[in-house]
């Protein structure tokens, strides 16, 4: 299922998506009797076999909510002749017709497209009166360089795994990864991580939490060197970092650039430090900085 439209007050955006089989379900179109009722019909969709199906709800009192907009839902039945596959790496436009079971297009090049590109998922109507359900799935833009596979590592990675981000896990000891990762986690064993630094894209976020206070204050120097990072997160307490400011002073680094560094990392007001809660404060902090770009 896929939030096509939204008019007025939603529980839930234009483009995001729901998937439902006879006995689960996964992700969310806002819950409540919206929810219910659209589980409904697409278990009924799945039992007596119909491709695809165009559906309007008020979510006003006969669905016992009271939001007021409206929102249009796009149910499809999809099987491996329907699946596309998208590179998050890239904005791609998912296109499928609604008034026929022909396969949907999945659209990555912008010079191909005869409507707006930057315009969210939506249905439009072509000169031949046809209906179309334009999915546009956006680029993972948030990229996270994550030093440190500690408890505190590990607990931020399961943190980020549901989240439109890319994770780069860096430590020096094989051993310190779990045997398996999240989908958008990839493991980097090195023991020259300031390398790594210097190969990131621009924009990219750093988070410093190695076993080590040498690696860290390495780690430190090479990403303020650069002076292009989105954000960039030491963790430690107020003391450490007015230790970490004093000897990267004395390496030459301007004052102007430590100020962008963050450290204590999370947002603030939580003071647990228990690995789940900092992850909980850290994953919160990042949303921040990646909704703001």
């Amino acid at each position: 299922m896929t939030v096509a439209s939204v008019e007025g007050s939603a529980p839930r955006e234009a483009g995001a998506t729901m998937l439902v089989t006879q006995d689960d379900q996964r992700d969310t179109i806002g819950g409540g009797h919206l929810e219910l009722r659209a589980c409904e019909i697409a278990r009924a969709m799945l039992a007596f076999p119909e491709a695809r199906r165009l559906e309007r709800f008020a979510l006003g009192p006969s669905l016992g909510q009271c939001c007021g907009g409206v929102v249009q839902l796009v149910f499809e039945t999809v099987d491996a002749a329907h699946r596309v596959s998208r590179d998050t790496h890239r904005t791609s436009w998912r296109v499928v017709s609604l008034d026929t079971d022909a396969p949907p297009l999945l659209i990555t090049d912008e010079a191909a497209l005869a409507f707006d590109p930057a315009l969210p998922t939506r249905i439009v109507i072509d000169a031949a009166g046809r209906r179309w359900l334009v999915d546009r799935r956006a680029a993972w833009q948030a990229h996270l360089l994550l030093f440190g596979a500690g408890h505190v590592g590990a607990a931020i990675v399961r943190a980020l795994a549901d989240l439109p981000c890319h994770v780069t896990w860096i430590d020096e000891r094989a051993d310190a990864f779990p045997t398996t990762v999240p989908a958008n986690v990839t493991i980097e064993i090195t023991d020259a991580p300031e390398d790594i630094v210097g190969q990131a894209t621009a924009g990219s976020s750093f988070l410093v939490m190695t076993h080590s206070h040498a690696i860290d204050q390495q780690l430190c120097a090479a990403i303020l060197e650069r002076n292009d990072a989105g954000w960039f997160g030491l963790i430690g307490s107020d003391t450490k970092r007015r230790q970490f400011e004093h000897r990267l002073l004395a390496r030459g680094i301007p004052a102007e650039r430590l100020a962008g560094m963050t450290c204590p990392v999370g947002i603030a007001g939580i003071s647990g430090k228990a690995p789940a809660v900092i992850a909980a404060a850290v994953a919160a902090q990042l949303l921040q900085v990646w909704e703001s770009v």
